[in-house]
């Protein structure tokens, strides 16, 4: 028990401390990191709070977006990608980085111009990273790709991102995942929300970009080192830290001063009182073990054993128990040989019977 309490401890503290260096861009732990967001949970709050923390270490931010009206508050260079041509909007890019300075580009989302099956999109991204600029780019899960834009004979844009990059985060919604964690406690099946659930007009399901119970946003990580190991976390951002949107995927629009905020309270998902996993009875001997009821387990009839019952069980014997037993407990002790008394009908071979 107490190997399990360091495990969990050390796991606690080295993923923590990833997922900051991951945030604010420090030691070139991420060059390229990925978020996957739904109309459940838009990413909006997150890449707000990215802006900031990049603000507060000196990053200069690129903000590209074929959608926005607006950049997030902090941003210093707000690039528009509607009506480019690709080519066009890589020389925009790279002219607009500052040369020898930590430059942080945001891609919200991937412009639709970029996933044509004409774009040589692992090409296309990589030229825009160098080993002082880092690249974020949001996708979302919940808008397919145009028909015009599919390749039968090639990999989807999402396969390619999730390929290259090094950090992915997918967000989901928190009463969502609680609602789904209560169900497998339960051994129910997880609710649907949103599109998933297949019902006319349901768009975004109950607890979609809103935080009724224990605000917060629930992101999975998915790290890629060199040496190609995965380190996998569920992580919990507060509420404080991760305001509702007013709108389902709307672009981040931060207030100014908020520039200098960092992500504050950030913890991981196991340590959260609500998604704590279900207490494990005390220790009990193979005696206490049948004399567990009903009040133990919670159900309906009782699946224990009193002392009358367990001392019945003890003395049946059960077949052929003394046939099992060796020449001293007055058994055949045959070692499992077989006897067949042979029919009419059998073809008797002198080799078999030796056998």
């Amino acid at each position: 028990m107490a190997a399990d309490s360091r495990a969990f401890q050390q796991r606690r503290t080295h993923n923590l401390l990833l997922i900051q260096k991951i945030l604010t861009l420090k030691a070139e732990t991420s060059p390229f990191t990925l978020v996957l967001d739904t109309v459940e949970q838009g990413a909006g709050g997150l890449v707000r709070e990215i802006v900031g923390l990049a603000k507060t270490s000196k990053t200069h931010v690129i903000y590209i977006s074929h959608s926005a009206l607006y950049a997030p508050s902090g941003t210093d260079t707000f690039i528009k990608a509607r009506r480019k041509t690709p080519e066009a909007l890589k020389q925009e890019i790279l002219g607009a980085i500052p040369p020898g300075q930590k430059t942080l580009l945001i891609i919200y989302p991937l412009p639709p111009s970029l996933l044509s099956p004409n774009i040589h999109l692992p090409t296309y991204l990589l030229s825009l990273l160098s080993p002082s600029t880092s690249l974020l780019v949001t996708h979302h899960l919940d808008i397919p790709l145009p028909q015009h834009l599919r390749n039968t004979y090639a990999p989807t844009p999402l396969t390619i991102l999730r390929y290259l990059a090094t950090t992915i985060l997918t967000l989901h919604s928190f009463p969502q995942q609680l609602a789904k964690k209560n169900a497998r406690d339960h051994a129910r099946e997880e609710p649907a929300f949103g599109l998933a659930e297949g019902r006319e007009g349901v768009i975004a399901g109950l607890g979609a970009n809103a935080h009724p119970i224990g605000p917060g946003i629930v992101m999975a990580m998915e790290y890629r080192r060199k040496s190609g190991r995965a380190v996998t976390e569920t992580f919990l951002i507060p509420s404080s830290s991760t305001p509702t949107q007013s709108s389902i995927m709307a672009p981040p629009i931060a207030s100014k001063g908020d520039e200098g905020k960092g992500i504050k309270g950030i913890v991981l998902l196991d340590d959260h009182p609500l998604f704590a996993p279900p207490s494990a009875p005390p220790n009990k001997s193979e005696k206490d073990v049948g004399e567990i009821g009903e009040e133990d387990l919670g159900g309906t009839f009782n699946l224990g054993l009193t002392e009358k019952q367990r001392r019945d069980r003890e003395g049946v014997v059960l077949p052929y128990y003394d046939a099992q037993q060796g020449n001293d407990g007055g058994g055949g002790g045959e070692g499992g040989r077989i006897l067949y008394d042979m029919g009419e009908e059998d073809d008797f071979d002198e080799e078999e019977d030796e056998i």
